[in-house]
Protein backbone atom coordinates (compact mmCIF):
# COMPACT_ATOMS: atom_id res chain seq x y z
CA UNK A 1 0.00 0.00 0.00
CA UNK A 2 1.85 3.07 -1.13
CA UNK A 3 1.51 5.70 1.69
CA UNK A 4 1.95 9.51 1.88
CA UNK A 5 2.44 11.46 5.48
CA UNK A 6 -0.17 14.89 6.00
CA UNK A 7 2.86 17.00 4.92
CA UNK A 8 2.95 15.39 2.05
CA UNK A 9 -0.46 15.71 1.17
CA UNK A 10 -0.14 19.72 1.88
CA UNK A 11 2.57 19.94 0.14
CA UNK A 12 0.79 17.81 -3.14
CA UNK A 13 -2.15 20.53 -2.24
CA UNK A 14 -0.36 23.00 -2.63
CA UNK A 15 0.88 22.12 -6.07
CA UNK A 16 -2.30 20.93 -7.75
CA UNK A 17 -4.67 22.94 -5.54
CA UNK A 18 -7.36 20.02 -6.02
CA UNK A 19 -6.71 16.44 -5.28
CA UNK A 20 -9.14 13.50 -4.92
CA UNK A 21 -9.11 12.80 -1.03
CA UNK A 22 -11.43 10.67 0.22
CA UNK A 23 -12.63 10.97 3.92
CA UNK A 24 -14.02 8.16 5.76
CA UNK A 25 -14.29 9.42 9.19
CA UNK A 26 -17.68 9.27 10.43
CA UNK A 27 -20.06 12.38 10.41
CA UNK A 28 -19.42 13.72 13.68
CA UNK A 29 -15.71 13.53 12.90
CA UNK A 30 -16.15 15.30 9.83
CA UNK A 31 -18.47 18.34 11.35
CA UNK A 32 -14.59 19.18 13.01
CA UNK A 33 -13.17 19.88 10.06
CA UNK A 34 -12.25 18.17 6.38
CA UNK A 35 -9.56 18.74 4.27
CA UNK A 36 -10.87 21.77 1.30
CA UNK A 37 -12.33 19.39 -1.66
CA UNK A 38 -12.19 16.07 0.25
CA UNK A 39 -14.83 13.89 -0.47
CA UNK A 40 -16.81 12.68 2.59
CA UNK A 41 -17.52 8.67 2.36
CA UNK A 42 -17.84 6.57 5.58
CA UNK A 43 -15.97 3.40 6.07
CA UNK A 44 -19.16 1.71 6.55
CA UNK A 45 -20.63 3.10 3.17
CA UNK A 46 -17.70 2.86 1.08
CA UNK A 47 -18.16 -0.63 -0.29
CA UNK A 48 -21.64 0.56 -1.32
CA UNK A 49 -20.41 3.53 -2.86
CA UNK A 50 -17.10 2.21 -4.57
CA UNK A 51 -18.66 2.68 -7.70
CA UNK A 52 -18.51 6.28 -8.04
CA UNK A 53 -14.43 6.20 -7.76
CA UNK A 54 -13.19 6.56 -11.43
CA UNK A 55 -10.28 3.63 -11.36
CA UNK A 56 -7.97 5.92 -13.60
CA UNK A 57 -7.61 8.04 -10.80
CA UNK A 58 -5.08 7.73 -7.74
CA UNK A 59 -7.07 8.71 -4.28
CA UNK A 60 -5.76 9.87 -1.45
CA UNK A 61 -7.43 7.77 2.17
CA UNK A 62 -8.14 10.44 4.47
CA UNK A 63 -9.51 9.00 8.64
CA UNK A 64 -8.70 10.64 12.34
CA UNK A 65 -5.71 8.64 13.11
CA UNK A 66 -4.84 5.96 9.50
CA UNK A 67 -6.47 2.82 10.66
CA UNK A 68 -9.81 3.34 8.74
CA UNK A 69 -7.94 4.64 5.97
CA UNK A 70 -5.26 2.03 5.89
CA UNK A 71 -8.13 -0.38 5.85
CA UNK A 72 -10.46 1.35 2.96
CA UNK A 73 -7.33 1.69 1.15
CA UNK A 74 -6.85 -2.29 1.20
CA UNK A 75 -10.60 -2.64 0.37
CA UNK A 76 -10.23 -0.60 -2.60
CA UNK A 77 -7.02 -1.35 -3.57
CA UNK A 78 -8.17 -5.23 -3.55
CA UNK A 79 -10.90 -3.91 -6.47
CA UNK A 80 -8.29 -2.85 -8.41
CA UNK A 81 -8.56 1.69 -7.10
CA UNK A 82 -5.29 3.28 -7.17
CA UNK A 83 -5.11 4.16 -3.36
CA UNK A 84 -2.89 6.08 -1.15
CA UNK A 85 -3.01 6.39 2.63
CA UNK A 86 -2.41 9.58 4.39
CA UNK A 87 -0.64 7.99 7.67
CA UNK A 88 -1.38 10.13 11.06
CA UNK A 89 -4.43 11.23 9.75
CA UNK A 90 -6.20 14.38 10.65
CA UNK A 91 -4.66 14.07 14.02
CA UNK A 92 -1.61 15.17 12.64
CA UNK A 93 -2.69 17.21 9.69
CA UNK A 94 -2.05 20.71 9.66
CA UNK A 95 -3.20 22.41 6.97
CA UNK A 96 -6.58 24.40 6.45
CA UNK A 97 -9.66 22.77 6.97
CA UNK A 98 -13.84 23.78 6.04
Amino acid sequence: MKQMTPVDVEALLKEKTTLPIIDVREVEEVKTGKIPGAIHIPLGLLEFRMHELDKSKEYIMVCRSGGRSAMASKLLESRGYNIINMTGGMLEWQGPVE
